[in-house]
């Protein structure tokens, strides 16, 4: 039977039992009219074996050209009218107004079969479905993947805070920056096997750190993990009081003004040729007295060279790159020890 003959099959059995009474029920009923009317001799009379004029299913089979089940579509997204008219969206039938390949339709748009169509146009024809079918499944398979990720949510900034609800941990910025870089991999994993990566990487990360924490317990001599929270507290303990220590000498070095800020070079070789500024000028750029002093010579001795007209050739050490050589430069001429022009 049909969908609509069986469905008034049913109906005319109710019918029926409804008027017969309350001695048969619709089920009886059925069976009767079955077994009397359709295979009895009632029906072996009237009821052909073959039915030559039965109705031909012209739908697509799945799967085939032009087949609804190419294109599933997606239950409608839970939007309001605002952001429905902002996306240019239509809930009823899943669709925008501006779609991927949004002149895809022109291929098969002019099509037409006709009886006197040869060979070469047929296929011809059977090519331009075929390039339209191929791009309905990329705008499917587009669809799918926004819908997968949440990105029309993301759009509208509707997903914060249910992702900040759903993660289970922060996520670093350096995991934030990798999935920025991995994005590309979005159309070929779903959703879920995307985050389970993350989280797998996560784990991955955690268990190396415990096995390098494990391999230090080891060196130091821990064979079991009672003993190692006594050795993290001692280690807690060192760590503190170097810490305090190194507190306490820059506090000191604070105290003793100008000689703390050139903590750094103030025992090397030269420290007491150099000014107030050139001292400075050789802590911010971590270069040693006796280096500076020697960039200085060469590049005020080339200065006075020049200006007498005797042709010098820099020759400058390996260690000046361009940055250092262009402050020594700029320090040199506000200092007034070269000219603006030479510098």
């Amino acid at each position: 039977y049909t969908s609509l003959g069986l469905h008034y099959f049913i109906y005319k059995n109710h019918y029926m039992a409804a008027h017969v009474g309350a001695s048969r029920t619709p089920q009886e009923v059925m069976e009767h009219y079955v077994s009397m009317y359709i295979h009895g001799n009632l029906g072996k009379a009237c009821i052909p074996d073959t039915i030559p004029n039965r109705v031909t299913d012209h739908t697509c089979p799945s799967g085939g050209p032009l087949s609804p089940s190419l294109t599933t579509p997606l239950p409608p997204l839970d939007i309001s009218v605002a952001e429905q008219q902002q996306l240019g969206y239509m809930p009823l039938r899943d669709d925008y107004e501006i779609e991927y390949d949004q002149d895809a339709e022109t291929l098969i748009s002019g099509l037409s079969v006709n009886y006197d169509d040869d060979d070469v146009e047929i296929e011809l024809k059977r090519a331009h479905v075929d390039m339209y079918v191929r791009k309905l499944k990329e705008r499917q398979r587009r669809k799918n993947i926004a819908r997968d990720y949440n990105l029309v949510p993301a759009f509208l900034g509707k997903d914060k805070k249910e992702k900040e609800k759903a993660l289970k941990r922060k996520i670093t910025k350096e995991e934030k920056e990798l999935r920025l870089k991995l994005r590309p991999l979005y159309q070929f994993m779903s959703c879920k096997e995307f985050d389970d990566l993350f989280e797998n990487m996560h784990k991955e990360k955690m268990l190396r750190a415990k096995i390098r924490e494990l391999q230090r317990y080891r060196r130091n001599g821990i064979t079991k993990m009672e003993e190692s929270a006594e050795y993290e507290a001692a280690r807690h303990k060192r760590e503190k009081r170097k810490e305090n220590k190194n507190l306490a000498g820059s506090k000191r070095g604070k105290e003793d003004g100008k000689d703390g800020e050139f903590a750094a070079i103030e025992n090397l070789p030269g420290f007491e040729l150099l000014s107030d500024r050139e001292k400075v000028l050789c802590s911010s750029l971590n270069l040693s007295p006796a280096r500076y002093v020697t960039v200085k010579t060469i590049i005020i001795k080339d200065h006075l060279q020049k200006r007498q007209g005797i042709p010098s050739k820099s020759r400058l050490p390996s260690y000046l790159d361009k940055v250092l050589k262009k402050r020594i430069l700029n320090f040199l001429t506000e200092s007034g020890w070269i000219s603006r022009d030479a510098s």
